[in-house]
Formats: C-alpha cells, sequence, structure tokens
C-alpha cells in the first residue's frame, strides 16, 4: 500500500445524484487528495459540477476510472442493486474502495466484497456516514453515565425519497442500525421481530417498525417510514440513571443528557409508590466538523496508512445481515433469529 505521506491519492467518485455531489466536495477539499474522475450514466448532471470542478474529469463510464491506473480508490453512490458489480470490479482492478450504505443486497455479496478486498490487501470502508457525527461520538463517550441501559428508541421518518430498488428500512433503518452496533460494541442482536407496509411500490414497504433483542436484555425500536409529512431524525436512549436524546435535525443542540430515573420505594412496593428522580438537562459541546469530511479524511489515511477503518466491511455485513432478518420477519410474520 501506498506508504509517502506527501503523495497525491487519486480517486473517482461514481454517482452523482443526491449524495455523490457530497462525496466529490469533500474529496476535493483534502490535501493530499484528487478527485480525478467524477461518474454518471446521466450527462446534464456534469454541467453545473464541472464548474466548480475544473480539475475534475466527468464520464459516463466506469470503465475510464478504472483501467486508469494513478487512480487509487472509487467512492460509490450509487443505487443499491448496483453496489455488489461495481465494487467487486473495482477490487478486481486493485483499487480501494469507499462504498454507500447499505454495502450490498445480501450478506453472500457482501462476504464475497470482503473477501475479495483482503485478498487483494485493499481498503473497503462503509459510507455508514453517523458513525462520524460529533453527536454520535460523544453519545458514544455519555453511554457509561447512563447506568443500565433500558431501552433504544429511533423515528426516521420524512416524505420521500422513495427508492425503486430498496425499501425504507434498506434505505433509511440502515443508519439507526450502524448507530445501535456503535453505540452498543458491535454487538449482534438476538432477535429481529419486523412490520411493514406498502402503500405505492411494488418493490419494497414505505413503512416499517422494528424491534431488536439484544443479548444483554435491551430491547431496541426503530420506526422507518416514507409517507410522513414531518421530517423527524430523533434517538432516545434510556438509562437506569440518565437519559439522552438526540435530535438530529436541531441545528445546534443535537444531544441532551437528562438527569431522570425512577425507582421503587422498597418499604412500599406497588407501581403507584414509584420514586421520580428529575435533576438537571445537560446538552454537551459538539465537535461540528461535517461528518463527511471526517469520513472521507479517514479513507484516505487508512490507504495511506494500511489502517482498518472504523467502519469495515465486516460492520457493512452486520448492518445488511440485520436488514434480511427484517426482511424476513416480515415475509414470515414472526420474530427471527440471529445466529451469533
Amino acid at each position: 500500500m501506498e506508504s509517502h505521506q506527501n503523495h497525491i491519492i487519486k480517486i473517482g467518485v461514481v454517482g452523482l445524484g443526491y449524495w455523490g455531489p457530497n462525496l466529490l466536495r469533500n474529496f476535493s477539499q483534502l490535501e493530499g487528495c484528487e478527485v480525478a474522475y467524477g461518474c454518471d450514466i446521466k450527462k446534464d448532471v456534469f454541467r453545473k459540477l464541472a464548474v466548480q470542478y475544473p480539475s475534475t474529469k466527468f464520464t459516463v463510464s466506469y470503465e475510464d476510472i478504472l483501467q486508469d491506473d494513478t487512480v487509487q480508490a472509487v467512492a460509490i453512490a450509487t443505487p443499491l442493486s448496483t453496489h455488489y458489480e461495481l465494487a467487486k470490479t473495482a477490487l478486481e482492478r486493485g483499487k480501494h474502495v469507499l462504498l454507500e450504505k447499505p454495502m450490498a443486497s445480501s450478506v453472500v455479496q457482501c462476504q464475497e466484497l470482503i473477501d475479495l478486498a483482503e485478498s487483494k490487501g485493499l481498503i473497503l470502508m462503509i459510507d455508514h456516514t453517523f458513525v462520524y457525527t460529533g453527536a454520535v461520538k460523544k453519545i458514544k463517550e455519555l453511554m457509561q453515565e447512563l447506568g443500565d441501559i433500558y431501552y433504544f428508541d429511533s423515528e426516521r421518518i420524512n416524505f420521500g425519497l422513495i427508492q425503486h430498488d430498496a425499501s425504507v428500512l434498506w434505505d433509511l433503518a440502515a443508519h439507526d442500525f450502524s448507530i445501535l452496533r456503535f453505540l452498543f460494541g458491535d454487538v449482534r442482536p438476538k432477535a429481529v421481530f419486523a412490520q411493514g407496509t406498502r402503500h405505492l411500490s411494488s418493490h419494497g414497504e414505505e413503512m416499517a417498525h422494528v424491534t431488536l433483542e439484544m443479548e444483554s436484555g435491551i430491547v431496541a425500536h426503530v420506526h422507518a417510514s416514507w409517507l410522513s409529512p414531518l421530517k423527524i431524525r430523533k434517538i432516545l436512549i434510556g438509562g437506569s440513571r440518565k437519559m439522552i436524546l438526540y435530535d438530529d435535525l436541531e441545528p445546534s443542540e443535537k444531544v441532551k443528557v437528562y438527569d431522570k430515573g425512577i425507582s421503587l420505594n422498597l418499604q412500599n412496593i406497588t407501581p403507584f409508590n414509584p420514586l421520580y428522580r428529575v435533576g438537571d438537562i445537560v446538552i454537551p459541546k459538539l465537535d461540528t466538523t461535517e461528518a463527511l469530511s471526517v469520513e472521507t479524511q479517514h479513507f484516505i489515511d487508512c490507504i495511506r496508512s494500511g489502517a482498518e477503518p472504523q467502519t469495515p466491511g465486516r460492520e457493512g455485513l452486520e448492518v445488511v445481515r440485520m436488514l434480511e432478518a427484517c426482511d424476513q420477519s416480515m415475509k414470515e410474520g414472526k420474530k427471527v433469529l440471529l445466529s451469533s
């Protein structure tokens, strides 16, 4: 792998629709990195981007990037159904890969990509963006203050963007699953129960509720929807000592820590005689650096050093494993056990 710290890392960004331009912008701002190519099947997206990034070559041909030996890496932000083939081809050509979530359409595909990257000695990193946010990293630091964790409740709903090749769980809940694994120490849930409905699409559910049972006894709930008139991005984590609210749509006070708890009077144990403890609300200071800036820099650093990324291929695989279990649960109408 490249060990010369001052060598320019050349990268190609593939897929310039919704997320790709954000990758293009962040990689272009990194010292020691050059976005050599921008690639999309729709030529009309090039017009504006070509003015903003005059040194980047824009092409409809993925092969232009693959056959350029000076390009060391690709960042893929295309529809889910294309992830496996695009990433596989790039790895086979000896290029490092940053792959948008979800990693691929099945656990089998994810494992193939992981094995291929390992055999080639290449970096395969998954774009689990929220893991790189100042808010989620701060929550990770605060977890030990909560006491015994009771629950993790997430609501991630909005109006649109309905995907043509993925359900709302694969689109939105993938974020919550990656956050859950990051906060709870990469522990796989022991069971999943999911319910979903589809009203408009023949490809997947637009609304879904998921219950995840953790080995520790913690129960996590995730609600995802494309059919809400409101956009909500909230996570509640409750513990015996403190509770956390994470509201990603808050411009400045995204994380609040509530010093609240409930205990029963042991001298007179009845449900009607609880002891409520209400303390201060603390709003911790967060690192406000854009998550994608942190993430893209980390990808380049991993290419230079050969270090394993914070969100390696196996993290992408575990999220897809959870999503597959959700699909199975919805299809069979029952709880699905995940092997440990």
